[in-house]
C-alpha cells in the first residue's frame, strides 16, 4: 500500500463511521489509548467506538512510514482531531499487517496525549 493509501486508511480510523473501524480492526488487535481501561483489545476497542462520538476531521503531521518486512507497515505521527464541542492532540503509533491483496487490518494503536507544561 503506497502512502497516501495508509494516510487515508488510518484517516477512515479516526472519522470513520463505526463499522468501518471494525472492519479494519484486527481481532488480535492491542491498543493503548489515553481513557480508562487504558488497554484495549482489538473486540474491547471496537465496542468502545460504538459508543463514541467520531472525529469530524482530523490532520496528520510529523509523519512517520517504516515497511519492516513485506505486508507490514507501521506509522508513526501527531494527530490533532476535532469535532463540534472538543479538539484533541496525541502522538501515536500504528501497526497494519496485510492478509490477502489490498486486504488491511490494524494489528496495534497506541496513543500518547502530552503533557500539559506548568
Amino acid at each position: 500500500m503506497e502512502d497516501a493509501r495508509v494516510w487515508e486508511f488510518e484517516e477512515s480510523l479516526w472519522t470513520g463511521d463505526p463499522d468501518t473501524y471494525e472492519a479494519l480492526i484486527d481481532p488480535e488487535c492491542l491498543m493503548v489509548l489515553p481513557e480508562h481501561d487504558y488497554v484495549f483489545t482489538g473486540a474491547q476497542a471496537i465496542k468502545a467506538v460504538q459508543k463514541t462520538p467520531r472525529w469530524a476531521e482530523v490532520k496528520f503531521s510529523e509523519q512517520q512510514v517504516s515497511r519492516p518486512q513485506q505486508g507490514l507497515i507501521i506509522l508513526a505521527y501527531k494527530a490533532e482531531a476535532s469535532r463540534s464541542d472538543e479538539s484533541y492532540l496525541a502522538y501515536c503509533t500504528t501497526t497494519i499487517r496485510r492478509l490477502e491483496h489490498d486486504e488491511w487490518r490494524v494489528l496495534q494503536h497506541q496513543q500518547t496525549v502530552p503533557l500539559k507544561a506548568g
